[in-house]
């Protein structure tokens, strides 16, 4: 059984995530005209189209946070391109924010073809698969644009993927899929060549939720032994004309590969039931946090700017409120400050030394004790001078 982990923190399960690469000349400008559309016919309620510098900037609404710093925020990759944000709702009363990414890949500045892109997006309370999928927010839902490709070379999201002919190079694959997709991987043996409507993927049975997040491979009839040959290292196995869901690595807790097999997948264009329960179990099973994934909700929490009115008011009081604590801070500072320092003097007047002028207890200037006092002080007062210096956000 594959070797699973504790030690990583899980995918939260208000989370929505997703990776992949765009194949086509223009992304951003697919993503564009997808929102343009959906925010017309009331899908969203709002989107925002940022740059790198704009979208990691902590000012909202004309109104920078001076206190961003605190808590080491998040900074974007050097190769992002484009962040984009989208609100909507579900069920009428869930919010739903989304992150867009674009990056400039490896591959493209080697090739010129591919631009990697990071979703994330986060309900206000646990995702439910039933729900509409982000990507379908962001990308259009159409086969002529080639944004499904996941971050694995090879597989696409919304298609059937059909399994390398060289055993070597079906091998790495399926390795990298386990070990670098976020999506979840299914392997289906075909025991015969199935017809038109068994060729169809099986994933467009699965609720919308989940269609962005599954890959389907397909092993020809002959490539029975050579696929169970290449999953060895992940220690699991296709029974013949049936499936499996391959594990992550680490393998979430709980996942068992027996428990994830399907003996016999009838390829005719109706519902594979079984498997379709298998994938849905499997993708509610706790993920682990890939460090990537880890950037992504980070920074959708705490570098989102597409506010409401309501919000932006209640960031403002926010804001007023941190300002206010700032100054009773600096205030209490001054204040200990001062005492200390009038005690010192006192302490140099009963030893009776004498002061600059010949006066016994005075000094010519007060001691600058390097306290905790002094330090709160002059730590919040540089905060406050250098938000008064920062300029103002572009209109």
């Amino acid at each position: 059984m594959p070797k699973t982990s504790s030690s990583s923190p899980a995918v939260p399960d208000t989370m929505w995530l997703g990776h992949g690469r765009h194949l086509g000349p223009s992304p951003e400008q697919d993503v564009r005209r997808n929102l343009i559309a959906l925010q017309a016919a009331g899908v969203i309620d709002g989107f925002l189209a940022l740059t790198p510098a704009e979208a990691a900037s902590s000012a909202v609404g004309g109104l920078a946070d001076p206190f961003d710093g605190e808590g080491g925020a998040p900074a974007l990759d050097p190769s992002a391109r484009q962040v984009f944000e989208a609100r909507w709702r579900v069920d009428d009363e869930v919010t739903v924010r989304a992150q867009l990414t674009t990056y400039e890949s490896a591959e493209r500045r080697k090739h010129g073809e591919a631009v990697a892109w990071v979703l994330a997006a986060e309900a206000g309370r646990p995702w439910d698969p039933r729900w509409p999928s982000p990507a379908t927010m962001f990308w259009p839902d159409s086969d002529s644009t080639e944004w499904d490709h996941d971050a694995v070379p090879g597989p696409r999201l919304r298609l059937t993927h059909r399994l390398p002919e060289d055993d070597k190079e079906m091998r790495r694959l399926l390795k990298e899929c386990s070990r670098q997709s976020w999506s979840v991987h299914v392997v289906i043996h075909e025991a015969m060549t199935p017809d038109a409507r068994g060729s169809r993927p099986v994933t467009l049975f699965l609720p919308p939720g989940l269609r962005h997040r599954v890959v389907e491979h397909r092993a020809s009839p002959e490539q029975s032994q050579i696929v169970n040959w290449a999953l060895k290292d992940l220690r699991v196995h296709v029974p013949r004309g049936g499936a499996v869901v391959l594990p992550s690595t680490p393998a979430p807790p709980g996942y068992d590969a027996d428990a994830f097999s399907v003996r016999n997948v009838f390829l005719d264009g109706t519902e594979p039931t079984e498997l379709i329960e298998k994938i849905m179990a499997y993708a509610a099973l706790p993920r682990a946090l890939a460090p990537e994934a880890g950037q992504a909700v980070d920074f959708l929490r705490r570098r989102w700017h597409l506010l409401t009115p309501e919000e932006e008011l209640d960031r403002a009081r926010g804001l007023v409120g941190r300002y206010a604590e700032a100054l009773t801070a600096m205030a209490e500072s001054r204040d200990a400050y001062r005492e200390e320092a009038e005690r010192a003097r006192a302490a140099l007047a009963s030893a009776g030394a004498p002061g600059p002028a010949g006066t016994p207890g005075t000094s010519g200037q007060a001691p600058s004790p390097d306290g905790p006092a002094r330090s709160g002080f002059t730590q919040v007062f540089g905060r406050l001078r250098d938000a008064a210096k920062r300029p103002p956000p572009p209109p």
